[in-house]
């Protein structure tokens, strides 16, 4: 294997199994920047290694055998917290042999709540917005600090101290790693999906640059709103987000023409929508609908004029998107959506 071959699965494996890392090592340590730390470090090695040994069989356990035993390191020449040191020292048993080894159930057994805490830590309105969003898409999304400042068009530099910072905010409040009680839920909820349907928008929409829209941006927001519908399937406001986001982004191909100009909605070419985008939006409004309650502001996004012009034509996805399936207030300028 080249290195450049070893550089590439490094950065693939790293993309998918990054959020695990850290949520798993966070639940250890309780601390989520030196869970990060940990996790980069077995990244480093990674990138050291694998070149010359190859990629192992199970490249998520290898990296979170790593980063374990480099943590067990930290702790050794750290006055850190006894309790940390023996929980951490506990999971490490496997590695030495002290129990059956079973890394994977390790990662595993707590994986979908280690997620949720991470995602709703990395949100945590003791944050900044522009710290969430960035810390989001560093832990979850597992961009590197440079992809993020390049996605949001910011010195890397100014992107990297922010990261910094937030990591600092979140151990000097010593916040809890777990899933947010019954009476704050819905609050910390809300900053989890503000914090997603931002990074889509800017993809959908950037705000700043030459370009129009930044797909990189909206895939990513796809992926974590996915990802928080399957942790969280009893919420429909988190099904609303996925809808929404889904429609619009089953549009991105059409809304440019060949000169990169803006193509309003319905002068749209629906050949050109992406229908399995289309039909993943309005099953996810149809779990949210089945849940029952009063839709929230994302559902009832996902159930505008320009998501029921969608809806209408799946049923003929050819030619222009048609006027005839917009409400009849769709006359007024101020309600009009432009692509």
């Amino acid at each position: 294997m080249t290195a450049s071959d070893a550089h590439a699965a490094v950065e693939a494996v790293w993309r998918i199994e990054s959020a695990r890392l850290i949520a798993a090592l966070a639940r250890v340590v309780r601390e989520v920047g030196l869970a990060e730390d940990l996790a980069q470090e077995a990244l480093v090695a990674a990138l050291e290694q694998w070149p010359e040994s190859g990629v192992p069989d199970n490249p998520g356990a290898w990296l979170m055998a790593t980063a374990k035993h480099r943590g067990i390191d930290r702790m050794r020449h750290a006055t850190m917290a006894e309790r940390k040191h023996e929980e951490l020292g506990r999971e490490l048993e496997i590695d030495r042999g002290e129990v059956q080894p079973d890394i994977d159930a390790a990662i595993d057994d707590h994986i979908g709540d280690d997620l949720l805490s991470l995602i709703f830590a990395t949100c945590h309105p003791v944050l900044p917005t522009e710290a969430r969003v960035a810390l989001t898409l560093r832990m979850l999304g597992g961009l590197a600090t440079k992809d993020i400042a390049r996605a949001f068009l910011v010195p890397e530099s100014t992107l990297a101290q922010r990261i910094v910072r937030a990591k600092k905010a979140l151990a000097e409040a010593d916040l809890p790693f777990e899933v947010p009680g019954p009476d704050e839920l819905a609050e910390r909820l809300s900053s989890v999906l503000e914090v997603i349907y931002l990074v889509f928008n800017e993809g959908y929409s950037a705000t700043a640059g030459d370009d129009w829209m930044r797909p990189e941006l909206v895939q990513d927001a796809l992926r974590l709103g996915r990802i928080l519908a399957e942790l969280v399937p009893d919420e429909p406001e988190v099904h609303g987000l996925v809808a929404l986001m889904e429609i619009q982004a089953s549009r991105l191909r059409a809304r440019t023409g060949p000169g990169g100009e803006p193509i309003l909605l319905l002068d749209q070419e629906r050949a050109r929508w992406d229908w399995v985008l289309v039909n993943r939006g309005l099953k996810a409004l149809d779990r949210a609908d089945a849940l029952g309650g009063e839709p929230g502001p994302y559902a009832l996004q996902g159930r505008s004029p320009p998501a029921m012009r969608v809806r209408a034509g799946r049923r003929t996805p050819t030619g222009r998107a048609s006027p005839r399936c917009t409400p009849r207030w769709r006359a007024s300028p101020a309600r009009r959506s432009s692509s």
